[in-house]
Parts: C-alpha cells; sequence; structure tokens
C-alpha cells in the first residue's frame, strides 16, 4: 500500500506517503492561499506528481468539506474562490486513483482516534485551541459532519453574551475567548513583547503573566462544561501547541471536575498525541479504509 497524503492549511501544505503503518518522506511548503482555489490545487498536483506512483490519495484540508462529493462546501477568504472546489473529481482525473478529502479538523481526530489520543474509545470529542478554536466528534469510530458539514464547531459557543456585536463574528464566543490567540491578546495588554504562546509561557514564573494564563484556563473550561453536559463523551483530545503545557492541562482537569454535575466526572481529558501529523494520518486512514472497500 502506498498512498500519497496531503495536508492543506491556510498557511502551509504538508505531505507525505503512508504504507500502513507510518508516514514518511515527509515536505512541507507553503500554501500561497492569497492565489486562490484555482492555483492551489495546481499546487498540489503538484506536490502529489513527486509522489508517484500510488495507489490512493487522501487529503486533509481547511474548510467546510462535503465528504460525499469530494469538494469544498465552504471556505472563507483566507484561500479566494476554494468553495465549491471539486477536489476528489479534479485529482481522480488526474492521477486515476481513489481520493478521499476530509476537514482538516475532522481528519486529526480520525488521526488521534485510529493512532493517538483517541485510541481505546469509539465515541470522543477533539478540540484545537491555535488561531480560533476547531472541533470534531467522534461517534461509533465516525465523525459526525452535520447537515452542512460543520458540525464540532465549538469556536461558536457562546459563553459571554454581554459581549455579542452582530457585527463582529464569534464575539462573545468560545473561540474569542479560549483560543491561544486570545491568550496571546490578553498577555500582550499586560506586557508588548508577549506576542506569542511561546512567550507567554518562558515568563509563566511572573505573577502577573500567570494571573493571564489563570483566566484563560477559565475561560477553556467554560466551554468543555457545556460539552461534557451535551455530549457525555467517555474522552475529550486537547490539541494545539499551548495543550502542551502540563499546567494547563492539570488545571483544565482539576477545574472541569468541579464544575461538571458528579455524574459526568468520568469524562477524561487527555492531550493530543499525532501533533502536526494528526491530520495527514486522519487522512491516510480514511484513503485507506476506500482501498479496503474497492
Amino acid at each position: 500500500m502506498r498512498i500519497a497524503v496531503l495536508d492543506i492549511g491556510g498557511t502551509s501544505i504538508k505531505s507525505g506517503v503512508w504504507d500502513g503503518q507510518a508516514l514518511s518522506e515527509l515536505a512541507e511548503q507553503d500554501t500561497c492561499a492569497w492565489e486562490g482555489g484555482a492555483k492551489l490545487m495546481e499546487r498540489a498536483a503538484g506536490i502529489l506528481e513527486g509522489y508517484a506512483p500510488f495507489d490512493a490519495i487522501g487529503i486533509s484540508t481547511a474548510g467546510q468539506v462535503d465528504t460525499e462529493q469530494g469538494s469544498i462546501y465552504y471556505a472563507n477568504d483566507n484561500i479566494p474562490g476554494y468553495t465549491g472546489m471539486e477536489v476528489r473529481r479534479i485529482l481522480e482525473e488526474r492521477f486515476q486513483v481513489p481520493v478521499t478529502v476530509e476537514n482538516d479538523v475532522n481528519a486529526a481526530a480520525l488521526g488521534e482516534g485510529q493512532f493517538g489520543a483517541g485510541q481505546g474509545t469509539e465515541d470522543f470529542l477533539c478540540l484545537t485551541y491555535g488561531t480560533g478554536v476547531g472541533g470534531a466528534i467522534v461517534a461509533g469510530g465516525k465523525v459526525c459532519t452535520g447537515s452542512s458539514w460543520s458540525a464540532g464547531s465549538f469556536g461558536g459557543i457562546v459563553i459571554h453574551p454581554e459581549e455579542i456585536d452582530l457585527n463582529v463574528e464569534f464575539s462573545g464566543c468560545y473561540e474569542k475567548c479560549a483560543s491561544a490567540t486570545a491568550l496571546v491578546k490578553r498577555a500582550s495588554a499586560v506586557d508588548p513583547q508577549l506576542g506569542s504562546g511561546r512567550a507567554v509561557f518562558a515568563a509563566f514564573d511572573r505573577p502577573e503573566v500567570r494571573q493571564v494564563v489563570d483566566g484563560w484556563i477559565g475561560e477553556i473550561v467554560y466551554g468543555l462544561i457545556t460539552l461534557v453536559h451535551i455530549f457525555n463523551p467517555s474522552r475529550i483530545v486537547l490539541g494545539g501547541g499551548v495543550m502542551a503545557q502540563p499546567y494547563v492541562l492539570e488545571q483544565v482537569r482539576e477545574r472541569l471536575a468541579a464544575g461538571i454535575s458528579p455524574g459526568f466526572r468520568g469524562v477524561e481529558i487527555v492531550t493530543a498525541k499525532l501533533g502536526n501529523q494528526a491530520g495527514m494520518m486522519g487522512a491516510a486512514y480514511q484513503a485507506a479504509e476506500r482501498l479496503k472497500e474497492g
């Protein structure tokens, strides 16, 4: 088995080959998203040419993905002209092999479920904290997509209704308050030099910085309390570079346990294991399953 895999993000395209056991021939290059969807597909095809021959292609990509058609249901202006792009058709016609296409957060959840922190349970939630807050719902080992391929958009949970401005997307919502971007915004208001998550945690010993981090962790927990009571998951996988901080995980577990009903306290809170390869591994898994189905 030789599956070519792409993980298409707004900033970079990660690529590699899956042999059924591991990823190899890993590479990464700029997406050049501003050039638009058509140019992006040319770039993706060019990368795939470098891996030929292969038996199938697995694609993890930014945007809402119609997995039945293998097309982009919706993508914002970060990649102009990407909405409606028939990714599967374009690549199957060019390479004459089966192609699967999945949203990047859903693909990461599948990767964690099959090979990482989600192993051992078929029902879990996966959240990533980065520029925004991404989410995925896995039930029975499969991703729940929703009616318009958007289920798991946990960044839209309202946690501060008093801050809602109908002219500002996600105002008062989880994404604006609990993302890594939100942490940096809080910290840079205290010290303009704290312009990244790495810088924030490097200065963690400063009382005023620790206070910022503690306030941000509180925002994370507010959203998780809601999700635990709605979905009653056996496990929640937390991803994103900021979640690698032991203090963050410890505090999330402690505060969440205190904030949820006793009947829900069996939920496990774990950090993602696969890092930036999760999306590629999930895409590889999907493509391998399609090959098995013939």
